[in-house]
């Protein structure tokens, strides 16, 4: 059967002053999550923003549902649910008068679903929403956006300001979402747990650049730390590692290539999992010591 993609991007760019979205690239298969990770900076809401045409691109190609997103704006939107990074509403109603705004704009609308997810977070209704903290703010978000049966949910650090609890019960919303293999999810979280426990693929962004774009288990069978004595670096070992930290009691290096690594230092290092966080230290790491 052939895979479609709910999600294509094709040397998508975006220049601001000092900084640049250069030449991004990625696809989201139907019927998975995506994670979005990178430091701070590196270029994910501007990714979202603009596939949501909240901000013009400049150059590349957007496909969303196999239609352009400019061209097919309006019924691409009727199928996507897009939670901001930092809500906005209209904070003088409350949620039951925000619901009877935004209602109306959907025909899938569904009241159950809103009412469900309300009692779920634990939000009240009838309470102005000028007065709601962060977090259930970002509660309220997520009920509204996943309130009318989308098709393709976009979550811009949706677990920000939300307690463990919480984000854990949201995590296996997610998941469960999924059990409708039309739905596709791409989410931001600079939580990386958050990634690694409900991503299928992972988008690495750096300094306006797509590091890479592959599914999680291709990511664990690529990437691992190495930890040995610093007698085992000269200028070729280094070569099969991204980045390098060495000290009193010797090196700990990512790569992205276990088998070579394996062939080249053998059994006289030791070899650990790479954590998500545990990448994008050492490519930060890279990025430094190449400046």
């Amino acid at each position: 059967m052939t895979m479609t993609n709910t999600l294509e991007i094709s040397n998508l760019s975006k220049s601001y002053k000092g900084f640049h979205l250069n030449n991004v690239s990625f696809n989201l298969p139907t019927g998975y999550i995506m994670g979005l990770i990178g430091p701070n900076g590196a270029g994910k809401t501007t990714i979202i923003k603009t596939i949501m045409n909240l901000v013009m691109k400049q150059e590349g190609s957007i496909k969303i549902f196999g239609m352009d997103h400019q061209e097919q704006e309006v019924d691409i939107k009727k199928r996507i649910g897009f939670v901001y990074d930092t809500p906005t509403f209209y904070a003088h109603l409350n949620l039951k008068q925000l619901k009877n705004v935004i209602a109306p704009f959907y025909e899938k609308w569904n009241g159950a679903a809103f009412n469900d997810l309300v009692d779920r977070f634990g939000l009240p209704l009838n309470k102005s929403i000028k007065k709601f903290s962060r977090g259930m703010s970002m509660k309220a978000s997520i009920a509204i956006a996943l309130s009318h049966d989308a098709d393709f949910i976009i979550m811009d650090e949706p677990t920000s300001g939300l307690d463990p609890v919480v984000r854990r019960e949201m995590l296996d919303f997610l998941r469960g979402i999924m059990q409708d293999e039309n739905k596709s999810i791409l989410f931001s979280s600079h939580v990386t747990s958050d990634i690694e426990q409900a991503a299928d693929y992972i988008t690495y962004v750096n300094n306006g650049q797509v590091v890479f774009s592959k599914t999680k288990d291709e990511v664990n069978e690529a990437y691992a730390l190495i930890k040995g004595g610093n007698d085992l670096l000269d200028d070729d070992t280094k070569k099969n590692m991204i980045a390098v930290r060495s000290g009193e009691y010797g090196f700990e290096g990512l790569t992205a290539d276990l088998k070579t690594s394996k062939k080249v230092f053998g059994d006289q290092a030791v070899y650990d999992k790479a954590s998500l966080e545990d990448i994008m230290f050492f490519h930060n790491l890279q990025l430094k010591n190449a400046r």
